[in-house]
């Protein structure tokens, strides 16, 4: 297994909408190991292969030693689809993607999701609390779409200067990442 850099805010692979994954193929199932590693070595608990630069539609989520998870087996989900929301509720959020910046999300309580699983066969689940938030903030990622863009514009506004500053890779985190690439003109 090897650790992956993760990409950060404002590069363009983590805008664009990740492909469904037809079958699984061995450079994918390694990939799935890696992004595991990566998520563990960064600390969190899940991840998008996009944020890894890869645009397939799959995610790997680990919660153990979250707030009241003891133990969590390793989950990963190609072609994640949520087909189920119910209920609001308002929580703090971070992501590997945007490093040092959190803020209040509002997402469903409970979801139902169909996806594949490492075999590659249907499964469907339901989950709630920090689970589901999990799950929903990752497929949010292979949409093409960040926590920050679910803030109302007063709270994106009160996080510019950070995002500025992730942007132009002015980062102290203690694991790989691919900051954005400004265009050189000229």
């Amino acid at each position: 297994m090897a650790q992956l850099p993760i990409y950060t805010f404002n590069h363009p692979v983590l805008r664009k909408k990740a492909r469904a994954v037809k079958r699984p193929a061995s450079d994918l199932t390694q990939a799935m190991d890696d992004m595991l590693e990566t998520m563990h070595k960064a600390n969190g608990v899940g991840l998008a292969a996009n944020q890894v630069g890869l645009l397939q539609r799959l995610i790997v989520i680990d919660m153990t030693g979250s707030e009241g998870v003891e133990k969590f087996e390793p989950l990963t989900m190609y072609n994640p689809e949520v087909v189920e929301e119910e209920g609001k509720w308002l929580l703090e959020e971070g992501c590997l993607s945007l490093p040092a910046l959190r803020d209040e999300v509002q997402r469903a309580e409970r979801i139902r999701v169909k996806f594949r699983d490492r075999n590659f066969d249907e499964r469907e689940l339901e989950a709630s609390g920090l689970f589901s938030r999990v799950i929903l903030h990752e497929v949010d990622h292979l949409n093409g779409v960040l926590f920050v863009d679910r803030l109302n514009l007063l709270k994106r506004k009160l996080h510019r200067g950070r995002l500025n500053k992730i942007d132009r890779g002015e980062l102290e985190v203690e694991y790989a990442v691919v900051p954005n690439q400004p265009k050189v003109i000229g």
